[in-house]
């Protein structure tokens, strides 16, 4: 089982931006011998994660780019991270906790997204713990300082990738609050692409959600603080269906908008959230998380972007799977909630299950 690190000059990668080179952003690798992840500590990446299809062949199913200088420059798409404080769209980068008035930087349309200018996605963490072995496995570390990006307190992150068995991976997340309340949400934020990060669009992708309601959003992307189900409508997933058979009747670029989690199937403590195909080469994932919700993505905002070997990647070159907590929820008072007080640990785990069929 192999566990490996590189720099960017070992891998004669382009030399990287000061700030990241300083705080030795690396490449990290977890194989055992079915799945290979590389990492980076920027942000807690997923770079690119090989898979096998039904045939044995092995491709990279994750959007993404070659060099850690290009997610330092170019990752306005968050391909790969952990984004964080708190994940998604805050209404007009503002919220009231203990009396307190925050405001937060404003980075998508009058909202608050992913943690500010400069969220958890932007930062070199530590490793500080890496296993080889059967489950191999790298745990990253971040101390998030009071008034960053306009969030109270002082708060430290994990983040644990582990390949607990030939075809799973798993992401177990934690935070503790040092001194002060505040609002934590983080969410994974890789595209997806069964077919290979390299072969187009994903509306041939079959997707079965196990959610029945979305909280709609306005004009804004804000939830509006309602449930809707989704039975007859644009966003019904419950049953598999191609992700481009509705896409067109959603408002706006594409899907972009927060599932809530059905309680129904489990695995290790933990629900099942999506399962998605590729017809092409028969790749399946299963998604399981104890989060409340699942924001779906279609890369809507992807246009141009020069990614892995060449690649460009498109509008609806990949989708995302985003466990997390309900956008806005902190300004939502009837959604889950998501502040974390002194003494307690945020927590949050995510199973990616692969298989052929």
């Amino acid at each position: 089982m192999i566990l490996s690190s590189d720099t960017a000059e070992e891998t004669k990668q382009p030399a990287m931006s000061a700030t990241a080179a300083d705080a030795k952003a690396e490449h990290f690798e977890l194989n055992n011998g079915t799945i290979r992840v590389t990492v980076t500590n920027y942000g807690a990446t997923i770079t690119s994660l090989y898979v096998p299809d039904k045939h044995g062949k092995v491709a990279d199913v994750v959007l993404g780019f070659d060099s850690i200088e290009a997610y330092v420059k170019d990752n306005a798409s968050y391909f790969g991270c952990i984004v964080g404080r708190v994940a998604n769209r805050i209404k007009e980068g503002k919220f009231h906790l203990n009396g307190v008035d925050y405001s937060l930087p404003i980075n998508n349309g009058p909202n608050s997204l992913h943690g500010g200018n400069k969220g958890f996605d932007k930062v070199v963490w530590d490793v500080v713990e890496q296993k080889d072995g059967e489950q191999p496995s790298i745990t990253f570390k971040y101390e998030s300082h009071d008034g960053e990006e306009g969030y109270p307190g002082d708060v430290i992150v994990t983040a644990t990738y582990t390949l607990t068995s030939s075809k799973t991976l798993r992401l177990d997340m934690e935070a503790v609050p040092k001194n002060k309340t505040t609002p934590i949400n983080l969410a994974h934020h890789t595209y997806w692409n069964l077919a290979g990060h390299s072969s187009g669009n994903v509306l041939e992708h079959l997707v079965q959600i196990s959610g029945s309601q979305i909280t709609p959003v306005d004009k804004n992307s804000i939830p509006t603080g309602e449930l809707l189900p989704v039975k007859g409508t644009a966003f019904d997933f419950t049953s598999e269906k191609k992700v481009g058979s509705s896409i067109r009747e959603v408002p706006g670029l594409g899907y972009d908008h927060n599932y809530v989690l059905d309680s129904g199937e489990n695995k290790e403590g933990l629900k099942h959230v999506a399962k998605v195909k590729d017809p092409s080469s028969s790749r399946v994932l299963n998604l399981w998380t104890d989060a409340p919700g699942v924001q779906f993505y279609t890369a809507n905002y992807v246009n141009g972007v020069p990614g892995k070997g060449g690649a460009v990647y498109e509008k609806h070159s990949g989708l995302c799977l985003e466990t997390q907590g309900f956008p806005n929820a902190i300004n939502q008072p009837n959604f889950p909630s998501i502040v974390v007080v002194p003494g307690d640990k945020y927590k949050h785990s995510m199973l990616f299950e692969f298989s052929e069929e």
